[in-house]
């Protein structure tokens, strides 16, 4: 008498712990990174005791560097190049807030510079980046 055997089934790979644990694995790094303010330039905010603003949602960062370097995102702008960059933003400016960052040994007369060019290009809120007194950079 003959008797039927079954054929051995092959082993089949669960998925789904592997892709929980890789799941809970980014979040943690998302959460665990830390982001950059200021891209690869180092900028020493003078202090003040003025109160912080609020951020407004459409503004525009500049930053200028100690030896009058100016950035703007992760790139170096000469002034030309800045005007330009401003003079774009003509049409929305009168609703946005031109942020400068600048070091606190960078040149007065720079900064003064960049702030008249963001008036003329038509910026309605001009602001300067501070730390408050006493925060550690």
């Amino acid at each position: 008498m003959a008797f039927l055997r079954k054929k051995p089934e092959d082993p089949k790979v669960d998925l789904t712990p592997m892709v929980d644990v890789v799941f809970l694995l980014l979040i943690f790094f998302m959460i665990s990174t830390t982001f950059i303010e200021t891209p690869g330039i180092s900028i020493k905010l003078p202090s003040s005791s003025a109160q912080a603003s609020v951020q407004a949602p459409e503004e525009i960062k500049i930053y200028l560097a100690k030896n009058g370097e100016i950035f703007f995102k992760e790139n170096t702008l000469s002034f030309n190049e800045l005007t330009s960059l401003l003079m774009s933003y003509r049409g929305e400016a009168g609703k946005m807030t031109f942020l400068l960052l600048a070091d606190q040994d960078a040149r007065h007369g720079k900064v003064v510079q960049v702030m008249d060019l963001a008036r003329e290009a038509g910026f309605g809120k001009l602001a300067i980046g501070t730390e408050r007194k006493g925060e550690k950079p």
